[in-house]
């Protein structure tokens, strides 16, 4: 059976992105011949991934569902390979069961949910089924229409609540508690200021939903927003050059709690949790 403190119970993880997707914001077709996406996952590894998310269907805000048979498709040769060539934990980054079942089969140890098993609630059952790791995240709608107009009374006590109710699902539904993860969703139905609240008080979060938390704002637009802002520059950053305030982000999120960083540059973000280890170390 899969735990979570087998990936990040001795320092936070990093986990590798790995899109497997034409359209993803970041880095959409770079890898969507499944030889490159491997080649591209054992490249994550090499640079101190402790885990890769392997995705077939974007999630940025407005993207298109991607129908099963694709998705399938699209994950399963890339999951199989790696699965067979690198020792590290692979997640599948989906909210359909028939997925989540085809990767699991294919080596895969981690089902990486948006929905929180809201889309597909037998994806629950089939990571229960499996031993596997579940992570439940909070999304606000859909990717199509998540930042339309997000509104929230507090967001830092809602999301809070539905992480620690969605979880409370995945153990009704036989999801070990050791399995269990949460992700706030950065980025997925927030503003700016509202992926800010989360993380000013990541702290309190992890302790109300009582979880090894995920987080991920690699490359994401809020970031662009808060230096163009910051700066007075006039160009918002393109994704690849938003590396520098993930690092940043990364570090605020693990000296506040997270076990895990989703990311897209592993090297720097391993590279400052090993620093950060070493420094609590000598402290």
């Amino acid at each position: 059976m899969f735990e979570w403190s087998g990936v990040c119970g001795a320092r936070p993880a990093v986990m590798g992105v790995v899109n497997v997707t034409p359209d993803s914001f970041s880095d959409g077709g770079q890898f969507l011949d499944p030889s490159s996406a491997v080649a591209h996952g054992l490249e994550l590894v090499a640079a101190g991934a402790d885990l890769l998310d392997v995705g077939g269907e974007s999630t940025r805000p407005g993207a298109d569902p991607v129908d099963e048979a694709e998705e399938l498709r699209r994950v399963v040769p890339v999951i199989q390979a790696l699965a067979a060539e690198t020792p590290v934990p692979i997640s599948i980054d989906t909210t359909k069961s028939a997925v989540a079942t085809a990767a699991l089969e294919a080596g895969a140890s981690v089902v990486n949910d948006v929905s929180a098993g809201r889309h597909d609630p037998e994806t629950l059952a089939v990571a229960a089924d499996a031993g596997a790791g579940y992570v439940a995240m909070h999304m606000l709608g859909e990717p199509r229409t998540m930042q339309d107009d997000p509104r929230y009374d507090d967001v830092v006590r809602e999301v809070g609540d539905f992480l620690a109710q969605r979880l409370d699902v995945a153990r009704a539904a036989g999801v070990a508690d050791a399995a269990l993860a949460a992700d706030p969703g950065i980025g997925f139905g927030k503003t700016v200021e509202h992926n800010l609240a989360l993380l000013a008080h990541l702290s309190d979060l992890c302790a109300r939903v009582g979880a090894p938390m995920i987080v991920g704002t690699s490359r994401k637009r809020f970031l662009a927003s808060i230096v163009r802002n910051a700066t007075g520059d006039d160009a918002e950053l393109a994704p690849a050059d938003r590396d520098d305030a993930t690092l940043a982000t990364v570090v605020w999120a693990v000296e506040r709690g997270a076990s895990v960083v989703r990311v897209h540059d592993v090297q720097s973000a391993a590279r400052a949790i090993a620093l950060l280890a070493a420094m609590r170390s000598a402290a």
